[in-house]
């Protein structure tokens, strides 16, 4: 494997991105960081949003590092007219979008169905199913202009399998499989793929907030599964409606 390319993506492939633009939510850490890497090292130039501007710097960093470019979108899912104008304004600037990886959520506390508080449900419904609809009706447009337009959206087993106290979460991630679904058929003649990837556990701060007494060694870091969800990214990929799942 040639330096600087991680396991899951073909050897040979370091440019196969290159002049592609893509979009990445929830980039200041976790899995959204480490595909926004990931996509830079293999050439395309990321956007990457989250609320901390701290973190995408980190984040920009370690993509200039690996040989890449990002342009930094500080932004809050929570706010429709900021996210509204986000692929607009994206398109205007370089004339193209290829490719959307939807990595942000929020757990939300994990309480009994009929105690979750309004601001809780909100907030959970706000980022994780809300903003992925608006995503879809922004992004639409642009990455079917793409000759190779994808589109992944990060879900998790909690939207097919429920557990107790994880309702909202789990509802939350169960509507934006629907949607994301629906929408794949109504694009499936054009050359846009779109997919939901589940990366399994992972050592991020939602695990944690999750599993307070987990160890954290014993669950992988997000660079394992990055690499998988980036392959659905690239212009040979064919799959299409389907939930790939990194175990």
């Amino acid at each position: 494997m040639p330096p600087g390319i991680p396991p899951g993506i073909p050897p040979g492939m370091p440019g196969v991105l290159s002049g592609r633009v893509a979009l990445v939510t929830g980039a200041s850490r976790g899995l959204g960081a480490a595909v926004a890497i990931v996509l830079g090292r293999l050439g395309a130039h990321v956007v990457i949003t989250a609320r901390t501007q701290g973190g995408l710097e980190d984040t920009d960093d370690a993509i200039r590092a690996a040989g890449g470019t990002a342009t930094l979108l500080p932004l809050d899912l929570r706010e429709p007219e900021k996210l509204d104008s986000v692929a607009p304004s994206i398109f205007a600037r370089f004339g193209r979008l290829d490719i959307l990886v939807h990595a942000a959520g929020v757990l939300g506390k994990l309480t009994p169905v009929s105690h979750a508080l309004a601001p809780d449900r909100t907030e959970v419904l706000a980022v994780n199913t809300i903003a992925a609809w608006r995503l879809i009706q922004g992004c639409e447009a642009p990455l079917r202009q793409s000759d190779a337009g994808r589109a992944v959206f990060v879900t998790d087993i909690r939207a097919s399998v429920p557990l107790a106290y994880w309702g909202p979460y789990g509802a939350s991630k169960a509507a934006t499989e629907n949607l994301v679904l629906t929408w794949a058929g109504e694009v499936a003649t054009t050359q846009l793929r779109v997919n939901l990837f589940d990366p399994g556990p992972m050592r991020t701060r939602l695990r944690a907030a999750a599993f307070p007494g987990e160890d954290p060694a014993s669950v992988p870091t997000p660079d394992s599964a990055a690499a998988a969800l980036v392959a659905l990214c690239l212009p040979a990929e064919t799959r299409h409606g389907e939930i790939m799942r990194h175990r």
